[in-house]
């Protein structure tokens, strides 16, 4: 129920401190907006460092991406709506279907994630900014150019078509010749530029840069799973990188890794994909788990249970997530005693997620529960991400698997996990978080119709999908006999994906909108607890007109935190030591700078010419991004004095 003040009745009232931080006297913050604001023309804006505003491109982006996948799913329903159906071709089917697995699993949900990430940690951490704007800048440009590059491949009607997994041999130069799958291959290797430095970039950040008095125990939950998310990044993403580098070797320069025939190995593909891809589960999961530990506590009004426990179980679960690749071979011959040891520790990853939820049911057992938009999302994405996770533990019994796989009771598995998990976590936190991004609260009625149009949309589309598996129903394929008897449920599941894609699209209307419309938020419109919510609504260029001084893992509740120096000198902000968070020094930040859209620019040069096969442009474009590289990092010729003085 909504307060009149836009806030929802009968949780904590804002602290009127909030305006001491966050706002500052007007003095103050008339020079520290004159430090951090971005200048209003076009080459500013796109110069712009600042990580508000690239993490809402992010977003934008992303959803973009999100809106391109879904089509391309709608088309893939309507197809198996009814068998024999002619409606596309076999070939534009497995073009769409690998571009909706590529699309969903590298365009949307890591890079919106991540885009969330961008924008909360500093706020949530008392910072100014992330430890390495520029890098967040190049990070977004790569994001933006790879995926256009990628989607260029529909014009010449070469998109990448050998799955989102792309196997080999199905994805090497004899069976398929065209540019589908350099596509595929280049656009992912440039992707994967832009994900190595996020992750780089939040790990310093969430390590370095925290308020004087944040240790790593009294760290917001959400900071736990970023943290967690973009170590996995790190040590996953060279394993991919070799393999998609092996791959457009075999193709254009005929080397032989994955080639039987000439002693290479196609399972080898399978190895190093699968030692990136199934950390990348947990990748694209984790990051939604921290955001619910966020809002649960928020709407229960208390604490959440376990705290300690729920932050070990979360780096628990990115650990064994690199001991589990396997269970996704087992259908491919390996010896039963491998096979039997990633089939156990698959069952064993279920655990650190159990911890998890079973805090968060006991926060909600123990509190007092505010049905509003954000926690009905949460609500839905604890039952949806059980039933996923239980079949998850399902294939990890090989004889089951064996049944299993490559059938649409996979299919419903991984969505459940993905879709009913990832996403509608990812819409509870755009609900949590949107007032304080535009100041406006969503219209809540608007608001619970998109959810409950997701949520049985949802669940009529994908949970039919575990007996047509179960019945026999293959994945991957363009059609099905009238005969199979599996009519029926296909139509149930097309029937559900377009009702789905209705609720999401009035939840984006209803998020969109409260950009400009919708009750003022104020500073802290639910009677949250962390950090975010001390600043104003949407926050100022600075974020904090003074440095916040913490000492509690909810200052806002417990009242545990005082004004620090305003640092309005030059543009710093605090650093601190990685594990308790005491004061070393204020560090300088880089102002806007063209470099880092100048280097992503040159790179897309780079890969385009690699993709034409024009060997010379390639090397000028990469040449290029060294030169843009140099540049960027020439140090200034001096600290400024106020620098140099804090």
């Amino acid at each position: 129920m909504l307060a009149s003040d836009g806030g929802v009745s009968g949780l904590r009232p804002v602290s009127s401190a909030a305006d001491d931080i966050g706002r500052g006297d007007p003095a103050l913050s008339t020079r520290l907006t004159a430090l951090w604001e971005t200048p209003d023309t076009w080459v500013a804006r796109i110069a712009t460092v600042d990580h508000k505003t690239l993490g809402k491109r992010y977003v934008y982006t992303a959803f973009v991406f999100f809106v391109l996948g879904g089509i391309e799913a709608l088309l893939i329903r309507l197809q198996l709506a009814r068998p024999d159906n002619t409606l596309i071709s076999p070939n534009a089917y497995n073009q769409l279907m690998t571009m909706h697995g590529v699309t969903m699993m590298f365009l949307f949900i890591q890079p919106v994630l991540s885009g969330f990430s961008f924008y909360l940690t500093p706020l949530m951490i008392g910072a100014r900014e992330l430890a390495f704007p520029r890098l967040n800048a190049f990070s977004y440009y790569a994001f933006l150019l790879a995926g256009v590059f990628m989607y260029a491949s529909f014009a010449i009607g070469q998109a990448p078509n050998a799955g989102w997994f792309n196997y080999t041999p199905l994805a090497d130069a004899v069976h398929d010749p065209g540019r589908n799958i350099d596509f595929y291959v280049l656009g992912l290797l440039f992707l994967g530029t832009s994900t190595t430095a996020g992750a780089f970039n939040s790990i310093v950040t969430i390590l370095k840069l925290r308020a004087p008095g944040m240790s790593l125990s009294t760290m917001p939950l959400f900071l736990w799973s970023s943290l967690t998310v973009s170590f996995a990044v790190v040590f996953s993403m060279p394993a991919f990188t070799v393999a998609l580098g092996f791959l457009e070797l075999e193709r254009q320069w005929h080397f032989a890794f994955f080639d039987a025939a000439r002693g290479g190995s196609a399972l080898l593909w399978q190895h190093l994909f699968w030692v990136f891809a199934h950390p990348w589960v947990y990748i694209v999961f984790l990051p939604a788990t921290g955001m619910l530990s966020m809002v649960i506590p928020t709407f229960c009004r208390r604490p959440i249970t376990g705290h300690t426990y729920v932050a070990l179980s979360t780096v628990a679960t990115g650990a064994i997530g690199f001991g589990v690749w396997v269970h996704h071979m087992f259908a491919t011959g390996l010896p039963q005693l491998e096979m039997s040891f990633f089939g156990g520790a698959s069952m064993l990853i279920s655990i650190p997620s159990a911890v998890t939820i079973f805090a968060w049911l006991a926060t909600m057992w123990y509190g007092r529960v505010v049905l509003a938009t954000p926690m009905l999302f949460a609500l839905a994405f604890i039952v949806q991400f059980v039933i996923g996770g239980v079949s998850g533990v399902m294939t990890a019994a090989i004889p089951f698997d064996w049944q299993a796989t490559d059938t649409y009771f996979i299919v419903a598995h991984i969505h459940y996990v993905l879709l009913g998990g990832s996403v509608f976590g990812l819409f509870a936190g755009a609900y949590y978080w949107a007032p304080k991004a535009y100041g406006h609260m969503p219209n809540e009625a608007v608001s619970k119709l998109a959810f409950w149009l997701m949520f049985v949309g949802f669940n009529v589309g994908f949970f039919p999908m575990h007996m047509s598996g179960l019945l026999g129903m293959p994945r991957r394929v363009y059609t099905y006999a009238a005969s199979s008897g599996l009519a029926g449920l296909n139509l149930i599941s097309t029937v559900g994906a377009y009702l789905l894609a209705i609720g999401i699209a009035i939840g984006l209307w209803s998020l969109y909108r409260c950009r400009s419309h919708g009750p003022a938020a104020g500073a802290n419109p639910w009677g949250a607890a962390s950090l975010e919510w001390l600043t104003t609504s949407p926050p100022r260029p600075f974020n904090f007109a003074h440095v916040p001084l913490v000492d509690s893992r909810h200052p806002l509740w417990d009242g545990a935190y005082s004004v620090g120096p305003s640092l309005d000198g030059a543009r710093l902000s605090p650093l601190t030591t990685a594990v308790d968070g005491e004061p070393v020094a204020p560090i300088a930040l880089p102002e806007d700078n063209v470099w880092s859209v100048a280097i992503a620019v040159a790179m897309l040069v780079a890969f385009a010419a690699l993709l034409a096969r024009i060997d010379v442009l390639a090397a000028a474009g990469f040449v290029t991004t060294l030169l843009c590289l140099a540049r960027w990092m020439w140090p200034a010729s001096a600290h400024t004095p106020a620098a140099a003085e804090a």
